[in-house]
């Protein structure tokens, strides 16, 4: 149950909130200097998947790799977009419904650069970050396919 937090050069923020992830802890701890916005994207668990209601997703991740994965890709977004600065967390374990699971926050000088930064992020962790999920709804349980 710890919590787990890597600086890369700076610029990058990482925080593996196995239990409690706080989106608003991170986006304080996020610098501002010479950022005219701030975008984030917060990932929250759905109540019903269909017709079937969701008890809770299980994230799988491969621990060791998770943090360096995080970091790489923010630093990655932040030679691609020109942005300044980049937290971003991830849930492992049990999430109930309308509990967060991801935090992105991308501070840049401008808004434009920080709204694609922010979504090529979440595009990018869904697809890279070595985190699997199980959904457990009423109907049961299934793993869903791909990462994250």
């Amino acid at each position: 149950m710890c919590f787990l937090r890597e600086v890369m050069p700076d610029r990058v923020l990482v925080e593996e909130a196995p239990i409690a992830l706080q989106p608003a802890k991170l986006l304080e701890q996020l610098p501002t200097e010479g950022c005219g916005a701030v975008v984030s994207f917060v990932g929250i668990t759905r109540e019903n998947e269909g017709a079937e209601t969701v008890l809770r997703l299980e994230f799988d991740a491969w621990k060791d790799r998770l943090t360096p994965v995080l970091s790489r890709l923010g630093n990655e977004a932040i030679e691609k977009f020109g942005v300044r600065f980049v937290a971003l967390s991830h849930r492992t374990g049990s999430v109930g419904p309308q509990e967060p699971i991801v935090a992105i926050h991308v501070a840049s000088p401008h808004r434009k650069e920080a709204f694609e930064a922010c979504s090529w992020l979440i595009d990018e962790l869904k697809k890279q970050a070595p985190i699997w999920k199980k959904e457990v709804t009423t109907a049961g349980e299934t793993w869903k396919e791909g990462l994250g």
